[in-house]
């Protein structure tokens, strides 16, 4: 099937309906994905670095709100947006089951409407996982946080970078349209659901230059550098030694230059100097 850009007729709806069909399912798959449950772990761990006790925290693009429900058991409150008819439908449904309202709130919301966010003095912003990658330009997300944020709050993203090895090995399968992919500057075409919609690769540098010059770079590092990407979910149970042996390579190198901007997504916090 050929996807020309009179296909996509609306970002925003593509995605919202790509998104709330897959909401229904959502937690059943994380749960079901090793590989991905590894993965959020490690982000899990980067965030308790710099994240201060019983902070208020605006997540972007929050999904069925899984990751807001670790920060409440961890002591701090959050506001959840998200784009996403169906995934701020399951996120009330967590704040009604788990009786949490005054610690969980959400709002439907683009993040790049945040000066239509419902509250503000935030000390955290938190997006995980390439929600982020579905804007062309970052900046129509950044320009409105420092608004939202108290001094020297804290900014991780979660997202995917022009570069990962693992899909560069397509070369060795002889798919080149594949294997480069993220190196199109005009993004490629995605697809989730039965819903076509664009797909933007964001480098280190391109976050950096967005959050300028309210934010100053603290940590960078990479997820899944050498270890499968979660749709690789089998090859923990296919491989177990060797997948151990890969994410024993990834705790080594994912700090370091130039590892820490490769991967098949990269962890990036900022904090805010005003």
């Amino acid at each position: 099937m050929t996807i020309t850009s009179s296909s996509i007729i609306s970002q925003a709806e593509a995605v919202n309906r790509g998104f709330s069909r897959q909401s229904a399912i959502y937690d059943e798959a994380d749960r079901n994905n090793p590989v991905l449950q590894d993965l959020r772990r490690q982000v899990y761990a980067h965030v308790r670095k710099f994240i201060k006790p019983a902070s208020r925290i605006l997540e972007l693009n929050a999904g069925t709100g899984l990751d807001a429900l670790y920060f409440v058991s961890q002591g701090h409150r959050i506001h959840a947006t998200d784009l996403s008819d169906g995934m701020i439908s399951q996120v009330r449904q967590k704040i009604q089951q788990n009786n949490i309202a005054t610690q969980l709130t959400c709002q439907q919301l683009s993040y790049t409407q945040l000066d239509k966010c419902s509250q503000k003095n935030f000390d955290y912003v938190f997006s995980i996982f390439g929600g982020l990658n579905c804007v062309r330009d970052l900046s129509q997300v950044t320009r409105n946080l420092p608004g939202l944020l108290n001094d020297e709050a804290y900014v991780t993203f979660v997202i995917m970078p022009p570069v990962s090895l693992w899909e560069l090995t397509w070369v060795l399968k002889g798919n080149l349209q594949k294997a480069v992919r993220r190196l199109r500057r005009e993004g490629t075409v995605a697809h989730l659901e039965g819903e076509y919609f664009k797909t933007y690769y964001h480098s280190l540098n391109a976050i950096r230059k967005s959050l300028q010059p309210s934010f100053h770079l603290i940590a960078c590092e990479s997820l899944a550098l050498l270890s499968p990407p979660p749709h690789c979910s089998a090859f923990p149970v296919r491989h177990p030694r060797i997948y151990n042996f890969l994410r024993g390579t990834d705790r080594l190198l994912r700090r370091l230059y130039p590892f820490n901007r490769w991967g098949d997504h990269l962890i990036a916090t900022f904090q805010l100097s005003r």
